[in-house]
């Protein structure tokens, strides 16, 4: 029985924020949103009524902002006013312009604008948790090239200058695609990582929270127990990696993970993701899980989609909700026997 405890102990995934009004209860799990006006419905989706889920808990979304979002403030105050009220927690990820097949990397100019935008808006929660650009061993993703050098400098800028206006800031760099290869547009991530580190060894000490993409790769259709740096325990390699370059704890946000929904993924989807809750996911290092993604079709992100274009649940939901059912039947029964 003790056993037994333990395991709905882990199962709980929630944990409590101090800097929250009266510490309460924080689900691990959230989602990865393209605009702020899905945080709503994307906090819905995770609430399944057989489920334990609670609309009174805060969740977490990560969601991406632009140069063009910026100069529409009303806009994104009206959400994070709305977003307080529904418990959703925004994780800001700052993006550029799409130009010439890549997202541009960003002059300082546009780094403080895009913070102190960022800074202006009265945020749903104490901390306000950013992050620094996206997968940026991918060239697409800084300007059309591979430059370690050029993205330490602007982390470290973007970090100095967060904190410098607002303490409140919770900074996270981008993470690394981890299933990437040295090509001419993309390379190896712990390459890329050692040349940030190799750039300036105090590069790390920057972030206040590790953000990983730990992806079941390849193909993003392999099974959970996988557990190379490909695997979603990609996080733990990454950590690993920082142990001894950077002298404090990293808390770690999943903000981007999940499987292609396919013929050959869709069956087994669900146990997948059980799998992920139980073993993976309630690591007491991960703070949080954004799955990719809320609504992503029509487009190149469809098989990762939640939901339909017309907002229908797609396999990918109903497993997940089945999954978190399953998980919650577990603990009603244990808790019954106690």
């Amino acid at each position: 029985m003790k056993h037994f405890f333990a395991l709905y102990i882990a199962f709980l995934l929630t944990f409590f924020v101090p800097n929250i009004a009266h510490a309460d209860e924080v689900a691990k799990l959230g989602m990865h949103v393209l605009q702020p006006d899905e945080f709503a419905v994307a906090k819905q989706a995770l609430l399944s009524p057989d489920t334990t889920a609670a609309e009174s808990a805060w969740n977490f979304m990560t969601v991406p902002i632009t140069l063009v979002d910026i100069e529409d403030p009303i806009r994104w105050q009206k959400q994070f006013d709305q977003a307080k009220i529904d418990r959703v927690i925004p994780i800001v990820r700052l993006t550029t312009r799409f130009e010439n097949n890549a997202w541009q990397r960003p002059n300082r100019k546009e780094i403080v604008a895009l913070i102190n935008f960022l800074s202006d808006l009265e945020w749903p929660t104490a901390d306000k948790r950013i992050i620094v650009f996206n997968e940026v061993n991918h060239a697409k993703e800084w300007g059309g090239s591979i430059d370690p050098a050029s993205y330490a400098q602007d982390f470290i800028f973007a970090s100095n200058w967060a904190h410098a206006v607002d303490p409140a800031f919770i900074v996270l760099p981008a993470a690394m695609d981890l299933a990437a290869g040295n090509t001419k547009d993309t390379s190896e991530a712990f390459w890329y990582l050692s040349q940030l580190y190799e750039y300036d060894p105090e590069v790390f000490s920057y972030a206040d929270a590790w953000n990983s993409h730990s992806y079941p790769n390849p193909g993003f259709v392999s099974s959970p127990v996988r557990t190379d740096k490909n695997s979603l325990r990609g996080f733990e390699h990454e950590l690993a990696f920082l142990e001894n370059k950077i002298d404090k704890s990293l808390p770690v946000y999943i903000t981007e993970t999940g499987w292609r929904g396919t013929r050959a993924t869709d069956r087994w989807l669900a146990s997948y993701y059980e799998y992920a809750l139980r073993h993976i996911w309630s690591k007491p290092e991960v703070v949080a899980v954004t799955p990719f993604l809320y609504k992503g079709a029509p487009g190149p992100f469809a098989e990762f989609s939640f939901v339909t274009a017309d907002d229908q649940p797609t396999n990918q939901l109903l497993s997940l909700q089945l999954a978190l059912e399953n998980i919650a039947r577990e603990k009603r029964l244990l808790s019954s026997v106690q």
